[in-house]
């Protein structure tokens, strides 16, 4: 019955009577539904129905619509705007609506041809089906058919259809394209379905799930200030605001590269040319520490770059949602990276003010709340249909763009009402050429107290305990630094003063990171506990010796301070040798400065 629906639909055309830039109302629509893809013109440019009122559509139309004029004709799919899941996503280059870039700059250079329609995926291409069923075999939604090893890091896992069940009457096993048929199900009423595997799935609605479960593992992502003080759970959400210059793209680069996630997929939505060009060059030549290959080999790129049509920045991050949700299907951990979902707020406000609609807050539209919401809602952690146990996740980090780094604006609000991960990023430490230039006074985890509990457990029982000392003095020396700024440091007691010293090597020594240094580009759980322990270790020997009346100057002229400075740039290997070497010298160096003192009494 769909299918006869949808060829009749195709027959049916309505007639354009306003073009107000990627809008375009049509008359004679009154057999399509909302989100029907409909095929503008005879050049057949791709448009989605998002507003009807009688028989008028209202289409937001995903190319250029120069040069088109009311009159024109306009052709129903009766189809969804969907995309296309099978072997072949991985190490793609994709547009906002899954064209796959490549191909068409193989087809048509570097400007994407108004009309081009070319398919989403290869059909051509033969896959290694691997059957893990057999004839006979009862299966349920989400039960895995075969795999194929689609890259030498991921292995797909072809899965049975949601909604449908029955008994398997046959199964292919070998080489096949995307649109063969390499499976046969017979269903109770003893229809026979035949399954490929090639699926398409409506972009705005989430994919099936058996339980949405609470988030209880860390995201490790090797970035000391994330994963000491403001962690991350594998199925958590996570916002970075930040003006312009502050570092937003790089720490998306760096947890796109380092954290712990099976699969990334990585939105560029609405960002400069020049940004996604270093995103689509750096990423193949980006050496993948999980796998020793390029990251692309697990990863999917969703570019959709400020001068493409700003309608397809609407539909860019459901694509990259929809095909996550489908890798977390398979039990994966996914992390999706939207850069930056202002850009995509802003494209919404542009197709309200088309539509005259009521704006609300900044122009924005009244639903921006809702709609960020529906976004990041689909992210989490579930248990996966199918009668094996299998748990996939999402964690989805959204890069925000306020205007001259003012977070009161309205994205930046909604999102904060959403997310509970806040990573904010400070203008004053990036101009101080501090990176990652996340401030630990604004930012916070919601996570954080059960992530520490974890952290207690699998790399050291005093974790917590040492993150909230850090954040103690971090806090102290703000309010520390408001009477040196009034009355000068020298008003200070040694005490305070020791505090703004080990609050300086906090920052310096262990939150400042550089994304440019083969080693101190990532740091393990168990180097992020040891170079931490020893600065507090310093600190609190520190505070005996000030008891004890021991110069104030010669503790933080230690030379082992400046060995605790470099344990960033121990490599991993070497870390316990040498960070036991620089513990034992600052032990000495203590016992030095008591022997010292019981000389001079």
């Amino acid at each position: 019955m769909v299918l006869a629906k949808r060829e009749i639909m195709k027959e049916k055309t309505g007639t354009i009577v306003k073009v107000a830039g990627p809008l375009i109302v049509a008359e004679g629509m009154a057999n399509v539904q909302m989100y029907d893809v409909v095929r503008v013109s005879d050049r057949r440019l791709i448009g989605e129905v998002i507003e009807l009122r009688g028989d008028k559509a209202s289409i937001q139309v995903y190319e250029e619509t120069a040069g088109l004029g009311p009159g024109e004709p306009v052709y129903m799919t009766g189809e969804a705007l969907s995309v296309e899941l099978a072997p072949g996503l991985i190490e793609g280059i994709f547009d906002g609506i899954q064209r796959p870039l490549t191909t068409i700059y193989e087809q048509a250079g570097n400007r994407i041809t108004r009309g081009i329609d070319v398919p989403k995926l290869d059909r051509q291409k033969k896959w290694p089906f691997q059957p893990l069923v057999k004839e006979g075999d009862v299966l349920e939604p989400g039960d895995i058919l075969g795999t194929v090893q689609e890259t030498p890091a991921v292995l797909q896992k072809i899965m049975m259809p949601p909604g449908l069940s029955g008994v398997v009457e046959w199964i292919f096993e070998g080489k096949s394209t995307i649109i063969d048929t390499i499976a046969k199900i017979r269903t109770e009423d003893e229809k026979i379905h035949e399954i490929k595997m090639l699926r398409t799935w409506p972009v705005r609605r989430g994919r099936p799930y058996k339980e949405k479960m609470a988030p209880d593992e860390p995201m490790v992502t090797g970035q000391r200030v994330i994963d000491t003080l403001f962690p991350i759970a594998k199925g958590g959400i996570a916002a970075i605001p930040g003006p312009f210059g502050s570092g937003k793209t790089v720490v998306q680069h760096q947890l796109a590269k380092w954290a712990d996630a099976d699969i990334i997929i990585y939105i560029g939505c609405g960002e400069r040319g020049n940004e996604m060009t270093d995103v689509l060059m750096e990423f193949p030549e980006l050496h993948d520490p999980r796998t020793g290959l390029s990251l692309m080999k697990r990863t999917v790129l969703i570019a959709n770059t400020s001068d493409m049509p700003v309608a397809a920045r609407e539909a860019s991050i459901y694509t990259g949602i929809s095909i996550a949700e489908y890798f977390r299907d398979m039990g994966y951990k996914v992390a999706i990276m939207a850069d930056s979902t202002s850009r995509w707020a802003e494209a919404l406000r542009e197709m309200s003010g088309r539509l005259e609609e009521m704006p609300g807050e900044e122009g924005y539209p009244a639903y921006l709340s809702s709609r960020l919401a529906e976004f990041y809602e689909r992210a989490g952690y579930v248990k996966c249909l199918g009668s094996d146990k299998r748990f996939g996740a999402i964690s989805a980090i959204g890069a925000v763009s306020p205007p001259g780094g003012d977070i009161s604006e309205p994205v930046s609000q909604a999102t904060l009402r959403i997310v509970k991960v806040f990573w904010s990023l400070s203008a004053d430490l990036a101009y101080k050429r501090h990176f990652p230039a996340i401030d630990w006074l604004q930012s916070y985890s919601l996570y954080s107290n059960q992530m520490n509990l974890f952290f207690d457990g699998s790399v050291a029982s005093d974790w917590s305990d040492q993150v909230l000392k850090t954040m103690k003095i971090l806090h102290e020396e703000s309010e520390l630094e408001e009477i040196v700024r009034l009355v000068g440091v020298d008003a200070l007691s040694f005490k305070d003063r020791l505090t703004l010293e080990c609050a300086q090597s906090i920052r310096e020594d262990y939150l400042h990171q550089s994304a440019f240094d083969d080693v101190d580009t990532y740091s393990s759980l168990e180097k992020q506990y040891s170079m931490l322990k020893m600065i507090l270790t310093w600190y609190e020997k520190g505070e005996s010796a000030l008891e004890m009346n021991i110069n104030f100057n010669d503790i933080v002229s230690m030379e082992a301070r400046n060995q605790i400075a470099r344990m960033k740039y121990v490599p991993e290997n070497e870390k316990e040798e040498k960070f036991a070497q620089i513990k034992q010298a600052l032990h000495d160096e203590y016992e030095i400065l008591m022997e010292g003192l019981d000389e001079n009494e």
